[in-house]
């Protein structure tokens, strides 16, 4: 029997076929109930071991797949302690990172991303902080009458410029989850 025609018998697509036996989706009961019948099988048969664990495993995968999202969320948020220690805000990322108990490593790879990019901030800031003083002593000391830069200025748009970075960061990581998401079996 073709996929066509067992699609046709059970009153479902060819592609939920094509996904229940490439293991991309786990079919629910009705759908098993109506495959069984197409198949002149009983429905226990369709209710094996080897179907128990593959739903355990699926299972198992949504569950680890939405601690790394909840994982690499809380990542990203720690970071704007930066908005009340900002030369050492880095170290709350840390904390959470080593104290979780994440093993996957592209996830922890990517934790480790958030933890580098909040490092090189805080070396930019102390370097246009150092480049603002210098400036301002250039300034005041070869150019009297010169313009000087306001302290508050470089700051305020680091401050914003790391904001942007963050929420950019949490916005591309749900952008890549719910792409990622579509890859783990679903319920059909």
């Amino acid at each position: 029997m073709t996929q066509e025609q067992l699609a046709e018998r059970a009153g479902v697509t060819v592609r939920t076929i094509q996904r229940i036996e490439s293991g991309e989706t786990i079919p629910r009961a009705y759908t098993l109930q109506n495959l069984a019948k197409s198949l002149d099988v009983e429905f226990e048969e369709f209710m094996t071991v080897q179907n128990q664990d593959m739903i355990t495993q699926t299972l198992t995968d949504q569950t680890s797949y939405d601690e790394n999202k909840t994982f690499l969320k809380i990542l990203y948020l720690s970071s704007f302690s930066f908005l009340f220690i900002p030369l050492i805000h880095f170290l709350v990322p840390i904390i959470v990172y080593k104290t979780s108990k994440i093993k996957d490593q592209n996830t922890l790879r990517r934790g480790r991303k958030i933890i580098i990019e909040q490092v090189y901030w805080v070396i930019s800031l102390s370097l246009i902080m150092l480049l603002t003083v210098a400036y301002n002593f250039t300034v005041v000391r070869y150019l009297p009458g010169g313009s000087l830069i306001h302290y508050l200025w470089p700051l305020i748009i680091m401050y914003f410029l790391n904001t942007i970075f963050i929420i950019r960061g949490i916005l591309k990581l749900n952008k890549k989850m719910s792409e990622s998401s579509l890859s783990l079996p679903t319920a059909i």
